[in-house]
């Protein structure tokens, strides 16, 4: 592997549930764009977003809303003060992150709140390496920089065990565009942690492609590099894995056997 994996004696007591949240719903936020230049199929970030709200409209304890943030948003700060959460699925997003000093404040503050926050795709991605910093620190890993690495190939991935958010899953084999050997958060304290979900087979290594993070203050975020093709989300396995990632930084509880991922018509 390419990376060190730091831990994990803790990882049971680090992905234990907290309680659920008193006094209503959490508010999720779950952040779309419009097309980005890529070919139809791949990239249909409102699409996929449909579909993941269908799967956490089961969930009593969300109140879930799809919201265009096409740029300026100007309205997000103010949105994401009545959050609880947020999943971003768009284009560059930690570009798009930096883009506005009120909106990276916004997210910032949500942190502290101990929000959720998940980011999906090219959600974690940047270009320019100077939006790195700010992303990891609020979501734990980015695929930034000129030298950030993805690859469209079929391949093997693996569930590392013992962690809810893989509860119901079992490896499988998949084909996608995976972003890898992302940068990653320092983690300051010996309640901060980073670990590894899922790892896929990477020209002969085990790559993290999702993962969870436990911020300063217990705040929580999730990602996942995979979800290039829109066709993937027919896979209950994607399906599972992101909706109890998202479920997990919400601090709200996953049955042992997973989720129900039937989306119907």
């Amino acid at each position: 592997m390419r990376w060190i994996l730091v831990v994990v004696a803790v990882v049971l007591s680090w992905f234990n549930t907290s309680a659920v949240h008193a006094g209503g719903p959490k508010k999720l936020l779950l952040l779309s764009q419009g097309p980005d230049g890529h070919p139809p199929e791949t990239h249909e970030y409102e699409a996929g977003l449909k579909i993941l709200q269908k799967l956490l409209s089961k969930q009593p304890k969300l109140d879930v809303t799809i919201v265009k943030a096409d740029e300026p948003w100007r309205d997000g700060p103010e949105l994401l003060a009545k959050a609880d959460g947020a999943v971003l699925f768009l284009s560059e997003g930690a570009k798009w992150l930096s883009n506005d000093p009120k909106r990276l404040a916004a997210f910032q503050d949500l942190a502290k709140r101990g929000g959720g926050l998940t980011c999906l795709h090219w959600a974690m991605g940047t270009r320019d390496a100077k939006n790195i910093a700010a992303f990891v620190d609020l979501f734990g890993a980015c695929h930034g920089g000129p030298d950030r690495k993805y690859k469209v190939l079929e391949t093997d991935v693996h569930f590392q065990p013992d962690t809810p958010i893989a509860n119901g899953l079992k490896d499988f084999k998949v084909r996608d565009e995976f972003y890898y050997f992302l940068k990653t958060a320092k983690l300051g304290s010996r309640k901060q942690y980073l670990l590894p979900v899922l790892l896929a087979d990477i020209d002969g290594n085990r790559e993290m492609v999702a993962w969870g993070f436990t911020r300063p203050g217990d705040g929580r975020s999730f990602g996942f590099s995979g979800l290039h093709f829109h066709e993937n989300w027919r896979m209950p396995e994607y399906r599972r894995l992101v909706a109890q990632g998202v479920l997990w930084t919400m601090n709200l509880p996953i049955p042992e056997k997973g989720v129900d991922v039937e989306v119907g018509k």
